[in-house]
């Protein structure tokens, strides 16, 4: 069986020793070596980070080896080694994005509160 015959999860294999992004369901992006893929798609990360986003700003935790859960992932891709080192953003410290973070999901809050109330009202 050639590559190009390989179905499913099996195309992951050529992804092995790579650096992904991988975006999970609950919102997280990670960055890291993918080491294995099972059938279900679960991934071993190396050397993975979590990377918080917040405007232009970005921040990155460290998290070492990372097991993912296949039906956790929503995306996953390759990274451009050159493309990465002229992102259009700016690195914060970890304590500056996450208080960036938590701000900024209190202004959702806030704003799904009000609009819950106007909808209430009508």
């Amino acid at each position: 069986m050639n590559k190009s015959e390989l179905e499913g999860t099996a195309h992951l294999l050529d992804e092995l020793d790579k650096k992904l992004m991988v975006l999970l369901r609950d919102g997280r992006t990670l960055i890291g070596y993918l080491r294995s893929v099972d059938q279900f798609a679960n991934l071993v990360l190396h050397r993975t980070i979590e990377r918080i986003h917040v405007g232009k700003e970005y921040g990155d935790i460290p998290r070492g080896v990372f097991i993912v859960r296949g039906e956790n992932v929503v995306l996953l891709g390759e990274i451009d080694a050159g493309k990465e080192a002229d992102l259009p953003l700016t690195e914060v410290s970890v304590d500056d994005i996450l208080d960036a973070q938590r701000k900024e999901q209190e202004q959702k809050q806030e704003h799904q509160r009000l609009l819950a109330k106007a909808l209430k009202e009508r």
